[in-house]
């Protein structure tokens, strides 16, 4: 079994989704692994990974939107506000998201539906620079 790792690293400009599978795309090609697995992890507590729609920019929206009644930030509701009003419910979102997916490699592609894409959701309201690592691995 052969293994390819990169470290993808992605200047966020607040709170959004950022779509980053032409990116991860590239590194599975530029691995040669034809047939395996590729593992997607965001090294941050307050940004997460999902899969997800990417004809219809509203359901992006419609995501976010849910996203800011389920977890609001009112300032008021949480006792961690180390990094300001966004720092906990940024990390209560992450833990509701995914920090890590999987996808499966089959004739040297990721094995993603024909509307599915991958995204970093950034959760707080300030730019960050995020950093992902991609692992793959497989023949």
């Amino acid at each position: 079994m052969r293994q390819y790792q990169q470290a993808l690293r992605v200047k966020t400009q607040g709170k959004a989704l950022h779509k980053i599978t032409s990116k991860i795309e590239s590194y599975v090609a530029e691995s040669g692994i034809r047939t395996g697995l590729c593992i997607v992890f965001v090294r941050h507590s307050s940004a997460s990974l999902i899969i997800q729609e990417n004809a219809d920019p509203d359901v992006l929206l419609d995501l976010e939107n849910f996203m800011k009644k389920l977890v609001p930030e009112d300032g008021r509701s949480y006792i961690h506000s180390a990094e300001g009003p966004d720092d906990m419910p940024a990390h209560i979102r992450s833990v509701l998201t995914h920090t890590s997916e999987q996808i499966p490699i089959a004739n040297g592609r990721l094995v993603l539906g024909t509307w599915q894409g991958i995204y970093l959701w950034e959760h707080r309201q300030r730019s960050h620079q995020r950093e992902i690592v991609v692992h793959i691995s497989g023949e």
